[in-house]
């Protein structure tokens, strides 16, 4: 199979990526986190930590600890019933990100400057909350070369790595997880970017970067684990991000031949890695060996609904949301559900319409890419119907009347949301090319991340308002581009997410810290 064609089937034709025959082996798969087996020093974090994410003016291990912690930390044991009238358990280990089967396949990797550590590369280990040093030194002027020379590194206290690791869900989706992965990297690039902003730190996303140069110096092999994005972090708001370049001219294996190769042992738990040519092929084929910068145009449609200009607020606080946040699958209860809420909700969401990127060379929207509609029913003082938010999120264009519930039920794969207890239902959508004539096959995982990171912000907003939304990807993608009406303007179904009330969820849970 091309890799055109797999991207094909991977939207539309789904059935068609896995194997007819494909079994999960729960017994044995892998852990949800990595852990290193060498002898490496290990850094303990604190935690201890309020409630409330206070902002620094200097970056602390403490302040790392807490980021760390909101951002990827396990914060529950969870025990689920397969049903309500079944005595079969399920348990998982949460954090405050979704991710696909609660498998997440992203690991967090850190380039740290602070006073109480050595500087030099650091593997979050979720499973403890500690950081194990992989490697000693100061790594500013490659971190740059990398790059391109388009940021500063040195102003930045610390660079973070967001990975996919592939077997983690690979072993229970098989080629779907490719999807998966991408939409995962960007839950929780969203949610370090809401926690960086209330620890007022200043952060850019970096999407382009040489992907053997980085991988070498965290010491990942591309073949079982690579590096989709770049987050940097720092406490100088006068910073310059996304410096103008010129054309790079050192490779990724010249680069790389400055340090030595770096192969720490790690255990993932799986006995047997069953392969995965595609996602090899893929993330092959997404290599960046030159940095180049086309602009986008935005769609702008006219004819838009105001919502009300001060809506009601009743948002909780930012822990307090994180903590409640879930996915609801069959616990939906529909209630009324006002204007002012779904203003609130929506006003929540234009805060992250822009964020600092390095694809962004016209500062355009992030709704300029991510096309965001939604139906609406029951709603006080709204029409049912189809809806598109604009984008500055603050008004919406009526696109049609109706009840579309039973028809969103209908383009479900498998029963596992009741729509009919739903009063809001988000499709996420973007270029039907997935960005390709910009970024070749890498524009296709930059498309999800970004979806990611809008979509997180959505169920953040839902959770801090009493509700919560659940990501699915379990449709029928024509079905619901002609559901949505967006096949016109050569767009694709990315991601659904019903948002609603619901009552709690039949799951024993336990805090494991704050």
């Amino acid at each position: 199979m091309n890799l055109d064609e797999f991207i094909y089937k991977l939207h539309y034709e789904t059935a068609k990526i896995t194997p007819s025959d494909w079994e999960v082996n729960w017994e044995d798969a892998p852990l949800p986190y990595k852990l290193y087996t060498t002898d490496l020093p290990k850094f303990e974090l604190s935690i201890n930590h309020s409630d409330t994410l206070s902002p620094s003016t200097h970056a602390t291990l403490d302040d790392l600890s807490q980021f760390l912690m909101y951002s990827y930390g396990i914060t529950q044991l969870s025990e689920s019933f397969l049903s309500l009238d079944s005595e079969d358990t399920w348990m998982t280990y949460r954090r405050y990100v979704p991710s696909g089967g609660a498998l997440y396949p992203s690991e967090v990797y850190l380039y740290l400057k602070l006073v109480e550590l050595p500087n030099g590369i650091y593997h979050y280990d979720a499973a403890h909350h500690s950081l194990i040093c992989l490697r000693e030194g100061n790594f500013d002027n490659y971190l740059n070369q990398a790059l391109g020379n388009r940021c500063n590194v040195s102003k930045c206290f610390a660079t973070v790595f967001v990975s996919t690791f592939f077997w983690k869900n690979f072993f229970k989706y098989h080629n779907f997880s490719y999807r998966l992965q991408g939409l995962d990297a960007g839950f929780l690039i969203g949610q370090m970017l809401e926690v960086g902003k209330r620890k007022k730190f200043e952060t850019g996303v970096y999407y382009q970067f040489l992907d053997e140069a980085i991988n070498h110096l965290l010491g990942v092999h591309e073949d079982e684990e690579s590096v989709y994005a770049v987050l940097f972090l720092s406490i100088d708001n006068e910073m310059e991000w996304f410096k103008d370049t010129k054309e790079v001219e050192i490779t990724a294996k010249k680069l790389s031949e400055e340090f030595d190769p770096i192969h720490h042992q790690h255990y993932m738990k799986s006995s047997v890695i069953r392969p995965y040519p595609m996602l090899r092929k893929m993330n092959h084929a997404c290599k960046l060996h030159s940095f180049s910068y086309k602009k986008r145009s935005k769609d702008i449609e006219p004819h838009t609904i105001k919502l009300p200009t001060q809506p009601k607020d009743t948002a909780v606080s930012f822990s307090k949301a994180c903590r409640d946040r879930y996915s609801p699958g069959q616990d939906f209860v529909i209630k009324p559900l006002s204007i002012e809420t779904l203003s609130s909700l929506l006003k929540d969401l234009s805060s992250m319409c822009h964020y600092r990127n390095d694809i962004d060379q016209d500062l355009s929207l992030l709704t300029s890419r991510v096309s965001l509609r939604f139906t609406a029913y029951g709603v006080e003082g709204l029409s049912n119907g189809l809806y598109e938010v604009n984008d500055s999120t603050q008004e919406f264009k009526l696109i049609s009347h109706g009840d579309y519930r039973t028809a969103q039920q209908d383009g479900l794969l498998s029963d596992f949301v009741n729509m009919a207890q739903i009063p809001l239902s988000f499709n996420f959508s973007g270029s039907n090319n997935h960005y390709h004539e910009l970024h070749g096959y890498r524009g296709h995982r930059i498309q999800h991340m970004e979806v990611g990171i809008l979509a997180h912000k959505l169920l953040i907003a839902a959770s801090a308002r009493n509700m919560n939304g659940h990501p699915v990807l379990g449709y029928d993608v024509p079905w619901y581009d002609g559901l949505f009406k967006i096949v016109k303007f050569k767009r694709t179904s990315l991601l659904q997410i019903p948002v609603g009330y619901h009552r709690p969820p039949a799951r024993l849970r336990s805090q494991l810290n704050m």
